[in-house]
């Protein structure tokens, strides 16, 4: 590592706007670091497609981030996590990286009712990552399980409290609450955004587990280890990458952060990010 990587951002990617609830959590623990944040909204959503191809998506962007001198990557996303985490970690040995696993494991320990509920995309439930955490830490709890369809589309559109929104988490979550959860999982980045839909649907008794802060916390050990964390004398600069429409993720940078932004858009070309001058 550079003498100079105290100073070099950090990447952090995701298929849309839902590693913002990511990036909000590092910026609360580490508001010294510079981010590099890359939404790959000509891809969005990631969870209905096949696995191979959201790992090659995941290296490419991974090259775009390096090629930017990122210092350390958060895939902010599950489904990418899935896909790609293990193989990111072997093909970019010199980097460190910090994936999205469902917190299924604070879950689990901390039901009183041994039933939790689990909020995911389909590609995450199927991937290995998944069940190694289900195998691991769910003995003995029963864990219900929904896909929400529809609802990684309505946040990236910024409806977050519409009657079509409260519909799919009514129809994800009503079922669990009459089989009795009290924790609800959030296993993809986009969901924190409505959390407070969610704590309408599900009472003051339920709670919501949001992994967001987890990451940032593991993003700051990483850094320390490494000697690579800026300093704190210092306010960093975030800056946004689309690979879709600039003023689409511009817009919803006030709604999700409450605050605006610059955005930059890069196109996929043979399988690789360039630059549009834009």
């Amino acid at each position: 590592m550079p003498a100079n990587g105290d100073e070099s951002p950090l990447g952090v990617f995701d298929s849309g706007v839902g590693g913002l609830s990511v990036l909000r959590a590092i910026r609360q623990l580490l508001p010294a670091e510079d981010i590099l944040y890359f939404a790959d909204q000509a891809h969005v959503p990631y969870g209905p497609r096949p696995m191979e191809q959201v790992r090659a998506f995941a290296d490419g962007i991974t090259r775009f981030l390096l090629s930017r001198g990122a210092k350390l990557v958060v895939v902010a996303c599950n489904t990418a996590s899935a896909a790609a985490l293990q193989y990111l970690r072997q093909t970019f040995p010199q980097i460190p990286f910090v994936g999205m696993e469902p917190a299924v494991k604070p879950a689990a320990e901390t039901s009183q009712t041994g039933v939790v509920g689990v909020l995911a995309t389909p590609a995450t439930f199927q991937g290995a990552l998944y069940a190694s955490v289900i195998e691991r830490f769910a003995q003995g709890v029963t864990v219900l399980q929904h896909t929400c369809p529809g609802l990684v589309t309505q946040i990236e559109s910024g409806d977050l409290y519409s009657m079509q929104t409260r519909r799919i988490l009514e129809e994800a979550l009503l079922p669990m609450l009459a089989q009795g959860i009290d924790t609800v999982v959030l296993g993809c980045t986009h969901y924190p955004f409505v959390i407070p839909l969610i704590e309408e649907i599900v009472g003051e008794k339920v709670r919501v587990i949001d992994p967001a802060p987890a990451v940032a916390r593991q993003v700051q050990r990483l850094l320390s280890e490494r000697g690579v964390q800026a300093k704190e004398n210092r306010s960093g600069i975030v800056r946004y990458v689309t690979s879709g429409e600039a003023q689409s993720l511009e817009r919803m940078l006030p709604l999700l952060l409450g605050e605006s932004g610059k955005v930059r858009c890069v196109r996929w070309v043979d399988g690789s990010l360039q630059e549009t001058g834009s």
